[in-house]
């Protein structure tokens, strides 16, 4: 596993300010990869972050790294939205606004995963299907949780629901709406046609 790029070679933790600018960099990089795909401008991120180009390059030597620590943020925020929505009451719910915010993230993620993909040889090789395994097993347990409840089916599997959300987004994409898009055809493939 390639070293945590907040801490420094002897494992210390980074100083505040530097801890400020990683943090800065890497939000004002989500939003930018929301916006204009994974091809934003790095000038323009450092730009919006307050930072210097050379701030940016020695948190993120290249941009496959900064898009890594984009993504793997992204899930593990969508991670810990599983763990909230599970504890709630309706499990039936909570699977179906689960699998909102992953088409959320999948909209908001233009290009991203392609742009990993790519560069992956200059990256984490298994970040990839850690984010998966990350995915999936958040997923998993939502979806155990709505079966006990007799609130989804015993023949669906939480591969069946992410490649359904999956379709649905590439359905969408080019779309100006696509995020609208993605949740009401989302609706409607979960509740069926009926009134």
């Amino acid at each position: 596993m390639p070293p945590d790029s907040r801490t420094t070679s002897t494992e210390r933790p980074m100083r505040a300010d530097a801890r400020r600018n990683y943090d800065r960099i890497l939000a004002t990089a989500a939003e930018a990869v929301a916006e204009h795909g994974a091809e934003a401008s790095l000038e323009e991120i450092a730009r919006r972050a307050g930072v210097g180009s050379a701030t940016l390059h020695r948190h993120f030597p290249s941009r496959q790294r900064l898009l890594e620590a984009v993504f793997r943020g992204k899930v593990e925020a969508l991670c810990d939205t599983a763990v909230d929505l599970a504890a709630g009451p309706d499990p039936g719910r909570a699977l179906a606004s689960w699998l909102g915010a992953v088409a959320r993230h999948a909209v908001s993620n233009r290009g991203l995963a392609t742009a990993m993909m790519r560069g992956a040889h200059d990256g984490d090789p298994a970040l990839g299907a850690t984010c998966h395994s990350m995915i999936t097993d958040a997923g998993a347990g939502l979806l155990a949780r709505a079966r006990e409840a007799n609130a989804a089916r015993a023949d669906v599997s939480i591969t069946d629901l992410l490649k359904l959300v999956n379709a649905i987004c590439l359905a969408v994409e080019q779309e100006p709406d696509a995020g609208a898009q993605a949740e009401r055809l989302l609706g409607l493939a979960l509740t069926g046609v009926h009134p």
